[in-house]
C-alpha cells in the first residue's frame, strides 16, 4: 500500500489498517496501545479466564505505548522528536490521569506536541490506554 507502513517491532494491528500513513510531509499514526508484539500479552494487565481485567498497571501500560509508538515512528522514517500532535484515550481518567501525566512529562521533557486527552468508556482490546499521533517526517 502506497506511503502506508508497518513496524516490524510494533505489536500487529488488530484490523486492516496499517501502523502509519504519510501524507506529504506529515506522518499519521493508527491508535497504538500497550501490547507486546507477537502476543496477546499487555504489560502490566491482569485478566480473569474470560479475559475481562482483573487489575492493570497505568504506568507500565504508558511506558510500553511510548515505546510502541517511538519503534513505530523510527520505522516509518521520522522520530520521537518530530511529534506534533497526540490524542489520548485513557479508559479511567480520575484514577489514571495523574500517574499518566507525571509519565508524559518525563517522556516529553524536550518535545511537547499539542495534546488532548479524553476518557473513553472502552479500547478494542483489554487496555486502559490508547494514543492516536501525528508527527513531521523528512
Amino acid at each position: 500500500m502506497k506511503n502506508a507502513f508497518n513496524a516490524e517491532g510494533a505489536p500487529e494491528p488488530v484490523g486492516l489498517y496499517p501502523h502509519a500513513r504519510k501524507v506529504g510531509n506529515l506522518l499519521f499514526l493508527s491508535g497504538v496501545g500497550p501490547r507486546k508484539k507477537g502476543t496477546k500479552e499487555i504489560p502490566g494487565v491482569e485478566l480473569d479466564e474470560a479475559g475481562h481485567i482483573v487489575s492493570y498497571d497505568i504506568e507500565a501500560q504508558s511506558r510500553s505505548v511510548f515505546n510502541n509508538v517511538k519503534l513505530i515512528l523510527e520505522a516509518s522514517g521520522s522520530k520521537w522528536e518530530n511529534l506534533v500532535d497526540v490524542t489520548v484515550f485513557l479508559t479511567n481518567m480520575k484514577d489514571d490521569f495523574a500517574a499518566y501525566n507525571r509519565l508524559y512529562a518525563e517522556y516529553f521533557k524536550d518535545n511537547q506536541p499539542c495534546r488532548t486527552t479524553v476518557e473513553v468508556t472502552a479500547l478494542p482490546t483489554p487496555i486502559a490506554i490508547e494514543l492516536k499521533c501525528v508527527a513531521t517526517i523528512e
